[in-house]
């Protein structure tokens, strides 16, 4: 398998090695299609590396049911890879924000700081953050409390956030960014999502 080559050596102390398995933070953003897919696929490598995996959904429905879901559930029971856990803490759709969210906020934040303990109990070794970026765009979470949570996090945790207007204090502080554009999508045309595209 090829081995990428740093562009840049930094003069940190730290061995190859030890840069290699740092532990990273990964944000994808933008208004194109694939966020948490990208994630999910992440998702996929860290099973098949035997890592419990945490995955967190933030503000897709509850009721909803993700292809997802049931396949890293279904892979996460079978033994032979990591193990996966599923939340789900909202109600509302991440693209639409209703006049009454208190309920949906409120489940925001208990979410975070279940994150927060998993965090500190290093329970998994990644955890997908699904459309988390909106509820710190909304002012639900305290983005500088995400940030040093994530920054002084122990172990070898690795963390993927997804979702629109991920703040640029996240994107600063975090490893590795995509800003996934739209250059063209069916719902441009009325299309409307479909059973093994969209979920």
């Amino acid at each position: 398998m090829p081995q990428g080559q740093p562009s840049v050596v930094p003069n940190d102390g730290l061995t190859t090695r030890q840069r290699r398995n740092r532990p990273l933070v990964f944000v994808h953003t933008g208004v194109g299609k694939g966020k948490s897919t990208a994630a999910f696929g992440l998702a996929l490598r860290a099973w098949n590396q035997g890592w419990p995996i945490g995955v967190f959904q933030f503000v897709k429905s509850a009721k909803w049911k993700v292809g997802e879901e049931n396949a890293l559930k279904t892979l996460g029971a079978t033994g032979e890879g990591g193990t996966v856990a599923w939340h789900k803490m909202g109600e509302g759709w991440s693209w639409v924000q209703r006049d009454d969210q208190a309920d949906n906020e409120e489940k925001a934040r208990e979410g975070w700081e279940q994150v927060k303990r998993d965090l500190a109990a290093e329970t998994y070794k990644l955890y997908v953050l699904d459309e988390f970026a909106y509820p710190m765009h909304w002012g639900w979470i305290d983005v500088d409390d995400v940030v040093e949570t994530l920054r002084d996090r122990p172990g070898q945790q690795h963390v993927v956030i997804t979702g629109r207007n991920a703040p640029e204090k996240l994107v600063e502080f975090a490893d590795l960014v995509t800003d996934m554009s739209k250059v063209k999508h069916p719902m441009d045309a009325g299309q409307k999502g479909q059973r093994g595209i969209e979920w």
